[in-house]
């Protein structure tokens, strides 16, 4: 079984044709890959071109990916996902913000008014 990372590693730098084993077609996620060389400026217009095709098979996009792009080493921390603030819920909710509204605003709020909107959203029980 392979990783969508260890396809990403065969585009951008082995150059290894993953799909002589039949499970590859299964393991391939055509949205992982483009994710992942969207991240370099010298990939992203590939990336782009096969999310503009995606009713070509995982095969023909990975024969596409693996013979257009330069063999490089590329690495990329992925960004990680945003982890929900119990502060930021209570301003959305004692408010009425949307999460984007809160967050700016939740820079400016001082610890006393934090205090204060927590106790207002403490619902109670355990």
């Amino acid at each position: 079984m392979s990783t969508p990372f260890e396809f990403v590693n065969a585009i951008n730098f082995t150059k290894e044709d993953m799909f002589q084993d039949p499970q590859a077609n299964k393991d391939y996620t055509p949205f992982i890959v483009n994710k992942s060389l969207s991240y370099f400026p010298d990939t992203v217009m590939y990336a782009n071109e096969m999310n503009r095709y995606p009713d070509l098979s995982n095969q023909q996009q990975f024969s596409f990916l693996i013979y257009s792009i330069e063999r490089k080493k590329r690495f990329s921390k992925w960004a990680p996902k945003e982890s929900a603030s119990e502060d930021l819920d209570n301003v959305c909710a004692f408010y009425g913000y949307s999460k984007r509204e809160a967050k700016s605003v939740l820079n400016i709020l001082t610890e006393e008014t934090l205090n204060y909107i927590r106790e207002k959203q403490n619902k109670g029980g355990k």
